[in-house]
């Protein structure tokens, strides 16, 4: 059974930091890539990051480039996402998602959709205070 356990969210002030993690089981780690999406209220699903435990590729939004930094633990089977200088704004629920990584030229163009990874995880919120 695929299970992605998503967790490390909390409450912080506006230029704190928090690491999430994304705890993988159920399939082959090495041969995925893991996705970070966040979820704020009346808002769509945003995409943030995604790393390619395949190739190693890494991919961020230009909303989160600078301050947001994947990595990923293939012994552990988790994966990272270190939130630096939070704001406001940064305020949701984060997902993890998952699916085979294809590519590095192929997963860039579709990282970014939610409709592309077949696994998620539960979520785990941040809440960012001014």
């Amino acid at each position: 059974e695929v299970q992605l356990q998503a967790s490390g969210g909390g409450s912080v002030q506006a230029g704190g930091s928090l690491r999430l993690s994304c705890a993988a089981s159920g399939f082959t780690f090495d041969e995925h890539a893991i996705g970070w999406f966040r979820q704020a209220p009346g808002k769509e699903r945003e995409a943030l990051s995604c790393i390619s435990n395949r190739h190693g590729s890494t991919f961020y939004a230009d909303s989160v480039k600078g301050r947001f930094t994947i990595s990923s633990d293939n012994a552990a089977n988790t994966v990272y996402l270190q939130l630096n200088s939070l704001k406001p704004e940064d305020t949701a629920v984060y997902y993890c998602a998952a699916r085979i990584s294809p590519p590095s030229s192929l997963l860039l163009r579709v990282w970014t959709q939610p409709a592309r990874y077949p696994y998620w995880g539960q979520g785990t919120l941040v809440t960012v205070s001014s």
